[in-house]
């Protein structure tokens, strides 16, 4: 979401609204009305686009589960020929983007994701998986010695760090955007390294 440089679609405002209201309030919190509201339409008007709140819900955590998973794969093959310890660079830098631009939606994933439909939440997992699967391959690569099982462990731990950034404080009271990214990416390759030499 965070990576689009044109034109956000009335599809997309209304689903950007919708994960902002409801990690401020939670999902029963917030009506269809007060999502109409925040983007300019009637709250009826927003059925043109989805089928109700389960439907938002479902396409924000399903499609942000899509998303990094795509653009880890995307910085796979863009990384062709080159070093792994670049590769696990830029893995970082992907999902560091995601925990700063799109901080709602980690709130709305840590809150909501019972709420969804069994299926959709099975979707979500099975791309989480395959994200960590590929992060879990390329950290082997820069620590050879590294056990399988140690090297899950290790990814799933980084991704609580970088996800703790709905925690950080308002966007307003932290050093600076740059200076948080270089902070949390110092973090994530201190705690690869820490797993990487036991």
């Amino acid at each position: 979401m965070a990576t689009r440089t044109d034109a956000p679609t009335r599809r997309e405002q209304i689903l950007k609204e919708a994960a902002r209201l409801f990690a401020e309030r939670g999902f029963h919190g917030v009506g269809v009305d007060e999502i109409g509201a925040a983007v300019g339409i009637s709250g009826p008007g927003l059925y043109r686009h989805f089928a109700g709140k389960d439907a938002m819900l479902a396409e924000l955590l399903v499609g942000i589960s899509g998303q990094l998973l795509t653009g880890a794969k995307r910085r796979l093959q863009e990384a062709d020929g080159v070093a792994s310890e670049a590769v696990l660079d830029s893995l970082i830098e992907g999902h560091i983007d995601f925990a700063l631009d799109d901080r709602p939606l980690i709130t709305l994933h840590d809150r909501e994701l019972d709420r969804l439909r069994d299926s959709d939440r099975k979707l979500v997992r099975q791309l989480q998986r395959q994200y960590v699967e590929l992060w879990v391959e390329v950290l082997r690569e820069v620590y050879p010695g590294l056990a399988e099982p140690a090297a899950r462990s290790a990814v799933h731990s980084v991704f609580g760090l970088l996800n703790s950034t709905p925690h950080l404080g308002r966007p307003g009271s932290l050093p600076g955007r740059g200076a948080t990214a270089q902070l949390l990416h110092r973090m994530a390759r201190g705690a690869f390294a820490a797993a990487g030499t036991q």
